[in-house]
């Protein structure tokens, strides 16, 4: 990845080692050089602008926390938190690609894969050569895992999978290779007599026969951004398509979603400094009664709020990756990061929408995209509810989330 110079560290990276300002500064350049342009555009047509995916690509940025043996960058995890929250600024729906690509898509591989898995698929995710799923959530079957009703049997040496899957993001793209499928193996018995279902991942190829990928959703936002339901039937891959150990899917699933909600907080970090800088742009600009919008006092007091709820939420963000980078228990601080963050871009999009007035109700205007796209950031990898009953265990309290 080259890097670029910058004279100005972007905001919030002032503090950060200089590998990742000038990270943050190249990615900056891209956002607003490259994705903003077009983003109304893709939007509008709901469809992922794969020329833009191949830049990125290019830029080395779905490698950043993959190791250069795996064609990667060889970085740390706060650099892809760096690069998703410039990202975000001006279209969740690319950020998002990038984040649940590698977050969701690459890092199952990287974490519980073996050397051949790793091998065989992490060059080219680490490439942005292709993408990758995580097919987790069903019908009955989010939050609560225990509701999994895909099954997978071993037949033949082969893995023998029925069920459906939904919200899969990165599921249908031209360059989607595979996707890491969920599924009830057996049961396990408890120590007081009753069973629970035995969870364990798989990696299903995309061009498995069987395996389809549903038309997308129409969603609110996040238009551009891949996502489909799944159809899984009699869907055979080999037994060493087995991911980690048969039976550890539901702790290795909440490895991956406490991963990947670092990442996720850095996109609701960019989106609310997004919704911040449009914001400033409009009240300096927009004359109201002979003077500029700004020197309201409410105004101004209401943008020093959008600014207090950045800040708050890029430094929870920080502190959560850098725990991980670091090798320490981080699950607390994930659900803080990703709690904090989603809320923090839902209330700047409501207030740059406000402060925007009718402007801010028009598609067209970024602001109007960040509003109805922030919604999801308190649904996805982990509801406000779940995060709460995570940081609620944390504090003693381990029943809040069944009661």
């Amino acid at each position: 990845m080259t890097s670029t110079a910058t004279r100005t560290p972007p905001p919030g990276t002032e503090l950060l080692r200089e590998e990742h300002q000038r990270l943050a500064a190249q990615v900056r350049d891209f956002a607003d050089e490259v994705v903003a342009p077009a983003s109304y555009t893709y939007d509008t047509e709901r469809r992922l602008p794969m020329e833009i995916i191949a830049q990125m690509g290019e830029m080395g940025l779905f490698g950043l926390p993959i190791p250069r043996e795996y064609d990667g960058q060889g970085r740390d995890y706060l650099s892809l938190c760096v690069a998703v929250e410039q990202l975000a600024r001006v279209d969740q729906s690319i950020a998002v690609t990038l984040e649940a690509g590698l977050g969701l898509g690459a890092m199952p591989i990287l974490t519980f894969g073996t050397e051949e898995q790793k091998r065989r698929h992490l060059p080219a995710l680490a490439r942005g050569e292709e993408l990758a799923g995580f097919g987790l959530t069903e019908a009955d079957a989010g939050s609560d895992a225990g509701g999994t009703r895909t099954t997978a049997r071993l037949e033949d040496g082969q893995w023998v999978i029925d069920g459906t899957k939904q919200f899969i993001t990165n599921s249908g793209t031209p360059i989607t290779s595979l996707v890491t499928v969920t599924a009830v193996t057996g049961q396990k018995q408890r120590r007081d007599g009753s069973t629970t279902p035995e969870l364990t991942s798989i990696i299903v190829p995309t061009d498995t026969p069987g395996f389809t990928a549903l038309p997308g959703y129409d969603k609110v936002g996040w238009h551009t951004s891949d996502t489909h339901p799944l159809l899984l039937e009699d869907v055979r891959v080999p037994e060493e398509n087995l991911l980690g150990e048969r039976g550890t899917g539901f702790s290795n699933f909440l490895t991956i979603l406490d991963q990947g909600r670092v990442a996720f907080a850095a996109l609701g970090v960019g989106a609310a400094q997004g919704c911040l800088e449009q914001a400033v742009e409009y009240a300096r600009t927009r004359v109201v009664f002979g003077r500029p919008l700004g020197e309201n006092q409410h105004i101004a007091f209401t943008i020093a709020r959008m600014e207090a709820r950045v800040a708050a939420a890029r430094a929870l963000m920080h502190e959560a990756a850098r725990r991980l980078d670091a090798g320490m228990d981080f699950s607390k601080e994930a659900s803080l990061a990703k709690l904090v963050c989603s809320e923090a871009a839902s209330a700047n999009a409501r207030d740059a929408c406000q402060i925007w007035g009718g402007n801010g109700f028009l598609n067209e205007n970024v602001v109007a995209r960040h509003y109805r796209d922030s919604r999801v950031l308190e649904v996805g990898e982990g509801s406000t509810e779940v995060q709460l009953a995570i940081i609620a265990k944390h504090l003693g309290f381990p029943d809040a989330l069944t009661r």
